[in-house]
């Protein structure tokens, strides 16, 4: 989160800076920017129970064509994985190349086929623009000065300056119904193609720029159907239904609500439309959750992805844990294993965690902590470890490395078991697995509800969970209270803390700060025996 906080600040003295710049027209097709991407705070303050019904009408079709959206690029990114993008890179690079350059032919080639309109007549609007220069009103292949193609107007500019036309109350007549249309099913076409190439590109803008093209239809045919009184409440009408059909597309396809409408809201700097923007989401989420699940969570299931949903399934508050784990075989490893033996279960398995255990001096084997993958693959492809007798060694491993040396590294891709070669010699040796595993990893009971155990792991953000028979003694209790240990020795943190924390806290601190790093740190709070 700092870090996020940081970039941005950063982020926003660049743009500030820049900002004089770029209104000075030295920007070019890249147009001028700032903080608020789309003002349009002037927009329609009031609205009647009529408009209900088509704004109703934008949510229903920004569900349906969202969740259209997520089931074909679902389809497309899964043939992608599948088979395109397994021939290699040179693939990858050649399928964005054909996509640009039919992107390139599209929008150069459908302008060509309207036909320019006449300038209109009001005053402060500069028609056509100048060349070179970012705007709307292009004149592309017009036999007069004063005409202009409306078609090329949202095709020859940046993504930006498009939404910013298509929000704007003053482009009321700029553009046709045909062209919008027109507009609409190819630059929605193109996104599905588009989206899942190897390009760093996301789906926000483009989603706004597909959601306030049809919004602006509907508005479009509000003011030509309810016949207003006059032009400019029928302007500011079409700037807050393509506002409203950009959100509904946006909840249609990615299925956020109070995020998104905090998002347009803060885009548009439009706080009169946010009542209007939570209806229209929460038609939009509805209709597209009949179909299919969100665009994020449908990519992510496709790729293997563990996402859990936000609450678990009903069926799980009857379930225990032991019928999950009931047809389960558990792979462990030894405490002290010969490398062999490690090589053999990381070839067999995938799994990214495994129990340790060891024999007790009655001859009972139990669980002693967790090992990961990770940490197996670096103890393996450095051999520092390795020893010659099956014996414990001395709780001195860590001090022969160092602790960045099991850090996940920033690409998110560790070792594979491939990249590991030993000789036969190598393979004969042991590994003291103790210094190395997690001693307390996390533990529930046999019969505890699955859904506990599903809020375990959405709440703390866990990986793995032992399951372990129901402890037959209590060796203590933990309470909030038990946790309030302050430096003060105040009557308030005296009453607070209970006794036994208090007086062991009390003993703690008259013997020093310094306490053996082999105890887990509530071993101390609790009440032994």
């Amino acid at each position: 989160m700092w870090r996020v906080f940081f970039t941005s600040a950063v982020v926003a003295v660049v743009v500030r800076s820049a900002m004089n710049w770029c209104k000075s027209g030295k920007c070019g097709h890249f147009g001028s920017g700032g903080f608020i991407i789309w003002d349009i705070s002037g927009g329609q303050e009031d609205y009647s129970f009529q408009e209900f019904l088509p704004m109703a009408i934008i949510g229903v079709i920004g569900g349906l064509l969202g969740a259209l959206f997520n089931q074909l690029t679902l389809y497309i990114t899964s043939w992608r994985r599948n088979s395109l993008h397994k021939k290699g890179n040179r693939v990858k690079i050649l399928e964005v190349c054909i996509i640009s350059l039919v992107t390139s032919a599209i929008s150069f080639g459908l302008p060509l086929l309207r036909r320019c309109s006449q300038c209109p007549d009001s005053e402060g609007i500069e028609c056509p623009r100048p060349p070179g220069t970012d705007g709307n009103f292009v004149n592309f292949h017009c036999t007069k000065d004063r005409e202009y193609n409306d078609l090329a107007t949202i095709f020859f500019n940046t993504q930006d300056d498009a939404i910013r036309n298509l929000f704007s109350a003053k482009t009321f007549h700029e553009y046709s119904a045909q062209s919008l249309v027109i507009f609409l099913v190819m630059f929605y076409s193109l996104a599905v193609v588009t989206f899942g190439t190897a390009v760093p590109a996301g789906q926000f803008v483009p989603g706004i720029m597909i959601g306030s093209t049809y919004g602006r239809l509907v508005g479009m045919f509000v003011v030509k159907f309810y016949q207003k009184l006059n032009v400019e409440e029928g302007t500011d009408v079409i700037l807050g239904y393509a506002l409203l059909g950009a959100a509904s597309f946006l909840g249609g396809s990615m299925r956020m609500t109070v995020s998104l409408c905090v998002i347009m809201v803060e885009i548009t700097n439009n706080l009169q439309l946010l009542p209007l923007i939570m209806l229209v989401l929460l038609i939009s989420k509805s209709v597209g959750d009949f179909f299919n699940k969100g665009l994020y969570e449908e990519q992510a299931q496709l790729k293997g992805i563990p996402l859990l949903e936000s609450r678990p399934k009903l069926y799980m508050r009857n379930m225990t844990v032991r019928e999950v784990c009931k047809n389960q075989k558990v792979v462990s490893i030894a405490r002290i294993a010969k490398v062999g033996e490690i090589i053999s279960v990381l070839r067999s398995t995938k799994h990214n965690g495994f129990p340790v255990v060891d024999q007790g001096y009655n001859g009972e084997t139990h669980v002693i902590g967790l090992i990961l993958r990770s940490h197996l693959l670096v103890l393996l492809q450095s051999k520092l470890d390795f020893q010659n007798n099956p014996f414990p060694c001395e709780m001195r491993g860590i001090s022969n490395r160092h602790l960045s040396d099991f850090v996940k590294p920033i690409s998110s891709k560790g070792m594979s078991i491939e990249e590991i070669h030993l000789s036969e010699d190598e393979m004969e040796l042991y590994l003291d697995l103790a210094p190395f595993l997690n001693p307390c990893p996390y533990i529930v009971p046999e019969d505890m509800s699955l859904a506990k155990v599903y809020n375990l792991f959405r709440q703390l953000g866990l990986r793995h969970i032992f399951v372990v028979p129901r402890p037959s003694r209590v060796m203590g209790l933990i309470t909030r209270k038990d946790l309030l240990v302050e430096e003060s020795d105040s009557s308030a943190t005296v009453e607070l803390q209970s006794t036994s924390v208090r007086d062991q806290h009390q003993d703690r601190r008259a013997n020093g700060r310094h306490t053996h790093l082999e105890h887990p740190l509530l071993d101390s709070l609790l009440v032994q025996e």
